[in-house]
């Protein structure tokens, strides 16, 4: 059959975070922690700032866009209860970090956004914490609410294999929603959805299959119940009012078809060419030749086979 494990692994060096970007973006995280710190030292020295990376930069499944671009969250605590409202306090990261880019600071719902133009993003989601109470996030319109972005990134870290292959499943997923023509759920709720898939699978040995079976899982548990409840606190649905239900799910099972044909087939160049269909450009083509099928691989692929050590066939 036609086995892509080996272009899957020169699609996720394609997609991940390049060292050059990464030393960019700790610098100018750096530096923004250091304005933050003079900014508030200076102007509201009751509130002292710390800092912890969070999100998919801490979980180590962020990816460049096709775009080139991606993101790095550094959640700013303060460690007393707020004595302003959640917009205010907000306001004040903003003013800290603005004119640092070229490009003005956002004031998102959730978070502060720093804008490195076509290279990354920074965003700043803010936090109070006080003694015997649950973090608490700002946010824009509402006030703050109980959030605990520190136990998400340990229940996905509880999740990791050794191998590294849940990593590179959530990046592939990421890959493919950024080349759907609409808004796909975040990158959260497919992180949560292909670990929680990941648990009902025996992980292969090639990543064409396992991003395949894991599909299929997330498939068929959406058919169950179309929610995707975050494991940590505020455990709220991040499906409740996402808008796109049948178009996503219609995706999912052109992706999942094509990927069936794709592993079924003995022609690695046409393999490649159903996975670009829903990869993108950034993923390669394979070599124009025939594979022999061996009973082990094609019942593998066929997902007959799924409990022999790494290596059967």
């Amino acid at each position: 059959m036609a086995n892509c494990h080996n272009l899957f692994q020169d699609y996720h060096s394609e997609i991940s975070i390049g060292s050059k970007k990464n030393e960019r973006m700790k610098n100018s995280k750096e530096c923004l922690r250091t304005r933050i710190r003079k900014w508030f030292k200076e102007n509201q020295p009751e509130y002292i700032p710390y800092f912890y990376i969070q999100g998919s930069y801490k979980m180590k499944n962020g990816i460049r866009t096709s775009e080139d671009i991606c993101d790095l969250d550094d959640g700013i605590y303060f460690f007393r209860a707020p004595d302003v409202t959640a917009s205010t306090l907000k306001e004040w990261v903003r003013q800290a970090v603005d004119g640092y880019t070229n490009t003005a600071a956002e004031n998102r719902k959730k978070c502060i956004r720093s804008i490195f133009s076509k290279d990354y993003e920074i965003d700043h989601p803010v936090y109070c914490k006080e003694d015997g109470k649950e973090y608490q996030i700002a946010v824009n319109g509402v006030g703050f609410e109980d959030s605990d972005p520190k136990a998400m990134v340990n229940w996905f870290i509880g999740k990791k294999d050794k191998e590294g292959r849940l990593v590179r499943i959530v990046k592939y997923l990421k890959g493919w929603a950024n080349q759907q023509s609409f808004k796909m759920p975040s990158g959260l709720a497919l992180t949560i959805l292909a670990s929680n898939a990941k648990d009902q699978i025996v992980l292969n040995e090639r990543d064409d299959i396992t991003l395949r079976d894991i599909a299929k899982e997330i498939k068929n548990e959406l058919n169950r119940a179309f929610k995707c409840i975050v494991p940590a606190i505020p455990n709220d649905d991040l499906l409740e009012k996402y808008a796109n239900k049948e178009k996503f799910l219609d995706a999912l099972d052109k992706f999942i078809e094509d990927a069936d044909t794709a592993i079924r087939g003995t022609n690695q160049k046409d393999a490649s060419n159903k996975w670009r269909k829903h990869l993108g450009e950034r993923f390669p083509i394979g070599e124009d030749k025939e594979e022999s099928k061996s009973y082990g691989a094609a019942a593998a692929a066929a997902g007959a086979i799924t409990s022999y050590p790494f290596g059967h066939e």
